[in-house]
Parts: C-alpha cells; sequence; structure tokens
C-alpha cells in the first residue's frame, strides 16, 4: 500500500469555525429570545405549507424532532413553536460582523469565509498576542456570545480539510477539538459510512461500496491509479483526502481545481408536467450562463441533475454531456440539458433541479465555428442582456417561460441568497 511522508506536508494551524444554528440563532436574538432554550423554526415562506425549513434552535431539534429539511407542514402546531421568515439581509449583515471580529485576532488575508455560516482562519503566529490555538479558540468562542449571543465549533487541524473534518466529525459535538496527521489512522479511517467524509455525496458513496470501499481507510488502501481511472482528477483528490492530506492554500476552494457554474433549486411544489420542468431549467441555464459570462468563462461539461419527489421513493439522476466547444450561450447549454433529459429522465415526478458547467476556459479563448456565423451574435446577446438586468434589476428582461405556469424566475429575483431579504 502507497503511504504519505507527512513529514513533508506543510503543518500549519487551521480554525474551522461553523456558527450552531446560525440563522435561527440570528432570528431568536433579533426577537429577544435565547437560541439556546426557544423553540424557533426558521423558514423559506410562512404562508406555504411546503415550504422548506432552512434552521430550528436546538431546543426544536430536541423536543419536537424538526430540522432542517422539514416542511412546514410537519411542523406541530404548539403555541410554544415560532415561525418566521428568512432574512437573508439580517444573516449576512451579521456575518460580515462576525468576520469584523475575527479580524481582532488575524489579519483579513488569515480569514476565508467558507459560507455564511462557516469560516476558516489560519491562526499561526498568534501565540504571543492570544496563547496557544486551544486558548484562542475558547477566547473566540466567548466573544462571540458575548457580543452576539451566538456559540459556535471549532475544528483545529493541521490543514484546512483536517479541520474541515475536525468540525463535522468531533467538534460540533464537543464545543472545540483538534485533528493532527497523527490522529488520521485512529479518528478519520473508521469513519463510515462514506458520505460522513466531507466531498463524499450518495452518488459517489455508491460507486466507491460497489468497489468494494466502505470505510475511509479502505479508501485510503485503495490503489491511486485504480482509483483516478475510475474518477478521474476526483480519483486522486480522495485518495489524499483519505489520507489527511489537503494543500489548498487559505481562500481557495477545498477540492481544488473544481471550478465550475452551478445552479440548484428545490422546487415549490411536485413537477409533472414535462413542458413545465423544461420551463424552469430554460430559467436555471440562462442564470448558470450568466454566472458564467460574468467572470468571462465558457464551459464545455454541462451537468443536468433531477431528484424525483418523495412520493415516488425518491430516486433521480445526475448526469453530463462535454460538448464540441466551450459555451456560456443560454441556449446552448439548455440544448444539452434537454438531450440529458430526453436520454435519462424517466417521467417521475421532479422535486430538485440542477445545471452547472464545467471544464472551463477563459471566454476569449473560445475559437469561433466557420459553420455556425450567428454564435459571435448569440454571445454578444448575452452579454447585452446582463448588461441591462445588472443596471435595472434581475427582472428587467426575462425570457416568456418566466410568465407561463410553472416559471420561477421572477419569484426567485425578489430573493435574497435563495430566501427573503
Amino acid at each position: 500500500m502507497t503511504t504519505v511522508d507527512y513529514d513533508s506536508m506543510p503543518k500549519r494551524k487551521i480554525f474551522c469555525v461553523d456558527m450552531k444554528s446560525f440563522y435561527a440563532s440570528c432570528a431568536a436574538i433579533a426577537l429577544g429570545k435565547d437560541p439556546l432554550s426557544v423553540h424557533l423554526a426558521v423558514v423559506g415562506d410562512t404562508e406555504r405549507s411546503g415550504s422548506v425549513v432552512l434552521a430550528a434552535t436546538p431546543p426544536l431539534k430536541k423536543d419536537f424532532g424538526i430540522k432542517t429539511g422539514n416542511r412546514l407542514f410537519e411542523i406541530p402546531d404548539d403555541p410554544r413553536i415560532i415561525l418566521v421568515n428568512a432574512s437573508m439581509a439580517t444573516y449576512l449583515h451579521i456575518s460580515v460582523q462576525v468576520t469584523d471580529l475575527f479580524h481582532r485576532y488575524v489579519p483579513l488575508e488569515a480569514i476565508h469565509t467558507y459560507s455564511v455560516d462557516e469560516s476558516f482562519l489560519d491562526v499561526g503566529g498568534t501565540e504571543k498576542l492570544w496563547g496557544n490555538e486551544w486558548e484562542l479558540a475558547e477566547t473566540i468562542r466567548t466573544d462571540l456570545y458575548r457580543r452576539f449571543g451566538l456559540t459556535c465549533a471549532i475544528g483545529i487541524g493541521d490543514n484546512m480539510l483536517l479541520s474541515k473534518l475536525c468540525l463535522d466529525l468531533e467538534a460540533k459535538k464537543r464545543g472545540v477539538a483538534r485533528w493532527t496527521y497523527g490522529d488520521v489512522q485512529k479518528k478519520l479511517w473508521p469513519v463510515t459510512p462514506l458520505q460522513k467524509m466531507w466531498g463524499i455525496g450518495s452518488r459517489m458513496e455508491k460507486r466507491l461500496n460497489r468497489m468494494g470501499i466502505f470505510t475511509v481507510g479502505q479508501l485510503a488502501g485503495y490503489a491511486p491509479d485504480k482509483l483516478e481511472k475510475a474518477f478521474g482528477v476526483m480519483g486522486n483528490q480522495l485518495y489524499y483526502h483519505a489520507w489527511g492530506v489537503d494543500l489548498s492554500e487559505l481562500g481557495a476552494p477545498i477540492l481544488a481545481g473544481q471550478i465550475s457554474y452551478a445552479k440548484g433549486q428545490i422546487l415549490l411544489r411536485d413537477y409533472k408536467d414535462p413542458v413545465e420542468i423544461k420551463r424552469v431549467l430554460l430559467e436555471m441555464c440562462e442564470e448558470v450562463a450568466a454566472r458564467a459570462r460574468r467572470e468571462r468563462r465558457a464551459g464545455q461539461t454541462v451537468s443536468l441533475g433531477m431528484g424525483y419527489s418523495k412520493n415516488e421513493q425518491g430516486g433521480g439522476f445526475s448526469r453530463q454531456i462535454t460538448i464540441p466547444e466551450p459555451t456560456n450561450i443560454t441556449m446552448e447549454v439548455y440544448e444539452a440539458c434537454l438531450k440529458l433529459m430526453k436520454r435519462f429522465y424517466d417521467g417521475s415526478t421532479v422535486r430538485k433541479l440542477s445545471v452547472s458547467i464545467s471544464n472551463v476556459y477563459p471566454d476569449d479563448s473560445v475559437q469561433l465555428s466557420l459553420l455556425e456565423s450567428d454564435r459571435p451574435k448569440k454571445r454578444a446577446l448575452g452579454y447585452a442582456m446582463d448588461d441591462i438586468r445588472q443596471k435595472h434589476g434581475p427582472n428587467a428582461l426575462l425570457r416568456a417561460v418566466s410568465y407561463a405556469e410553472g416559471g420561477t424566475a421572477r419569484h426567485r429575483n425578489t430573493l435574497t441568497g435563495g430566501h427573503k431579504s
């Protein structure tokens, strides 16, 4: 079995800080309630019975079994329970203030905001100011609670990956924990099922299971060339992540090199009509293509994912297709998705959709085809539409499908971060 020389690996002091029940805690504090005692749920829309629970306070989870992902209609009619709409503008505002607090302890360049409620901090070199990493972690936890009434968990690791794994697998239960390279075999390798390992989803877990891999230790002992043959570059990353190795710099994705532009959404209701599904799909392709254009990029691989309704025992598919030339033209992305839909969609009721483009190149390096003389015009039209929306708002220019039955763009464009602002 190939082994890893940890002596040659960089050893840093990385914090992964997770704000516990962040949305629910912010909502409780805004109402003058204690997040650790109030039964409160944050939902996407209190007027929609099928709306998703986005966050729940610890007492609501413990006493009523309600957690993120439940639906509004599943929450008991109990006078102790408070329901509030999500307010992403508020959460983002508080998140910025939390980052300012981190800046008291480390320079801004040592902070990477991973999500609204999770951040990485490189605390190396701060010992003379704040003590060792354990003392600094407790100082930050105390300061956050004193200033905002928020609680957090902190995973400490030799790199970003180990700090994230430490957070998810140990620190969230203990408050603060630390993993070094020396802990990998004892703490990481026994982990099963594989979905507990950061970066492994249900589909990848099934593929690994079919290869006889059920624990992280078995993944670490598998031949890296065989993993790379099965999963491409991702296979190589899976192997080294199983050994706790991550060479990412702070601010870079933990899975380095996986640049893509994606959009996913849980639909507000079940979609059975293929025509309505295609309408939402076109809206999503528009948004994904616009994101790529915003960064002057084009992708050659288009991916489509469909998740089926729980009423049909779930399931679904995620497939991709590589097209002849990289694109950020909406209709080209959409046409690729239609090909995937025609081939893999079995007619089931759809509740989730995702679209992405990857295998990305700079837009100005894309070669023009002599057979498609109007392609430059299509490309220019996309940028012109983006400019109009940037100047006058996202609803200033919409495709007709957004006004038809099943369209979601007009509603989503009124949200901040996917939720009410």
